[in-house]
């Protein structure tokens, strides 16, 4: 089965959050289990794209409206990457170095979304199915079943995957001369709140669509940023699968980038090497126990009340517990927790930015993962921090909901809480406290953690048996 996976983001090419890897690594194991899975992505002026060998494999030229715009097709010459990639070059709107936020955004993606209907139309490939990725490739569906210019592809099966249904790429009627000629009879398929909504547009035109976990795929029913009656309506066509982790890349046995490599019968002795290695490096102490953050410095991610919750903490517990921020984002989140790693130099450290070596030594030497997230659509954190034995702290919201089982209930290992304010989070730092000073449980709940298969394989499966029920129909 030909599959093409269109994406804004894919690591190690370009990456902004989880979307990348995602699309990193569900090509590679689909075509492990017999697929033909390729990505296709803008072309981004950046590390891995100047190391690595391309070839144009096809080249043309567009309309945006009235504007032609001529484009490239790139292809990684020697797909080291375990699929196919290929970048789509437009000079002047997809040659540059970051992914988002340039003024001109609506008419990168549109002109991303043509240059691979033309290229796949005028080179007569026929997919036997396209898997989009986010708004960003939301107007595939629309225009590959509303578009006289992809008559000849109009039987190809879509599958559409919602990573964060936040964000809809929505712009208004007056850019709608940038689409190619379609059927105006067919314009309410575009719709929602009075403009174009490509993320509306892909739930309404594909097959099916996907969410990264089954309790997201609710939470869109009531929390979507104003398309909860659409995902209401639409609740039939949609399912939810979790993402899976690269377990060759996040592997404690054989990460390069962790102070010691270690197994699960080895984890007490593994994970004390790589803390006290973190410790030094940050002048925390190792015989405390070290509770984490990575990620983004976001309301979404709670992290608008770390700082307060952690003071709370650091106070009521005095040199019985040390924290580690790794992040970066809204300034004033940063500028609180540098004042708190001022305030209490003993008991917390901060990283600001991101530094994926880090990440993996944060992982490898913690004892706890904090994620006091409002919204998760799936969370890959509590995934990578379990796999390294450590702890997930979370939020009972969405993909976190689904992945972790409080250490409290049957089969239990993890830590969660109902909401997101102060108290919650401080009671779950508690709790982690007192399970630190109960060694033998805890090194049971770390193998426990650890033996967890949240691999892309049994994910890849579940995508490709989603793939095989569409094949009747076509």
């Amino acid at each position: 089965m030909r599959i093409f996976h269109l994406s804004a983001e894919c690591y190690p090419i370009a990456k902004v959050g989880g979307l990348a890897d995602v699309v990193g690594a569900l090509p590679k194991y689909q075509n492990l289990l017999g697929m033909q899975a390729a990505v296709v992505m803008p072309y981004y002026d950046r590390k891995f794209v100047l190391e690595n060998e391309f070839e144009t494999v096809f080249q043309a030229s567009s309309l945006l409206g009235t504007r032609r715009f001529y484009f490239e097709i790139l292809k990684e010459k020697t797909d080291k990457l375990g699929f196919e990639l290929y970048l789509i070059k437009i000079p002047g709107l997809l040659d540059r170095k970051e992914v988002y936020s340039y003024p001109d955004e609506k008419e990168q993606f549109i002109s991303f979304q043509i240059a691979f209907l033309d290229w796949i139309s005028w080179s007569q490939q026929s997919p036997d199915l396209i898997h989009c990725h986010d708004h960003h490739s939301g107007l595939v569906p629309f225009l590959l079943y509303h578009s006289k210019l992809y008559e000849r592809l109009a039987g190809t099966p879509t599958v559409f995957t919602i990573h964060n249904g936040q964000y809809h790429g929505a712009f208004g009627w007056d850019r709608l001369s940038y689409l190619p000629e379609i059927d105006m009879t067919k314009t309410g398929l575009l719709d929602w709140a009075g403009g174009i909504n490509p993320l509306a547009a892909a739930v309404k035109c594909c097959w099916r669509y996907t969410t990264v976990s089954p309790t997201y795929l609710e939470e869109l029913t009531y929390n979507s940023n104003g398309l909860e009656y659409l995902f209401y309506i639409e609740r039939a066509k949609g399912i939810g699968i979790i993402n899976g982790i690269d377990t060759d890349i996040w592997d404690p046995k054989t990460d390069p980038m962790i102070t010691k490599t270690f197994t699960a019968q080895q984890v007490t002795a593994g994970k004390k090497k790589n803390k006290e290695a973190l410790c030094a490096r940050f002048n925390l102490s190792p015989e405390q126990p070290l509770i984490s953050f990575i990620g983004r410095l976001v309301i979404e991610k709670g992290a608008d009340l770390l700082a307060e919750s952690l003071k709370r903490s650091i106070t009521a517990h005095k040199g019985e517990v040390n924290f580690f921020i790794l992040g970066a984002g809204d300034a004033a989140m940063q500028e609180a927790l540098l004042e708190l790693k001022e305030a209490y130099p003993e008991q917390c450290n901060v990283f600001i930015g991101y530094d994926e070596a880090l990440a993996h030594q944060v992982y490898a030497g913690s004892d706890f993962l904090l994620m006091p997230s409002r919204v998760e659509p799936c969370g890959l954190n509590q995934l990578y921090s379990m796999r390294y034995g450590t702890m997930p702290i979370v939020r009972t919201t969405g993909g976190l909901r689904d992945t972790v089982i409080d250490f409290g209930d049957e089969g239990g290992y993890g830590i969660r809480f109902e909401r997101v304010n102060v108290n919650d989070i401080t009671q779950s730092v508690n709790r982690a406290i007192a399970l630190y000073g109960d060694n033998g449980h805890l090194q049971t709940l770390r193998k426990r953690m650890m033996a967890l298969d949240f691999s892309w394989d049994r994910s890849a499966k579940e995508y490709i048996h989603l793939y095989e029920s569409l094949k009747p129909a076509i």
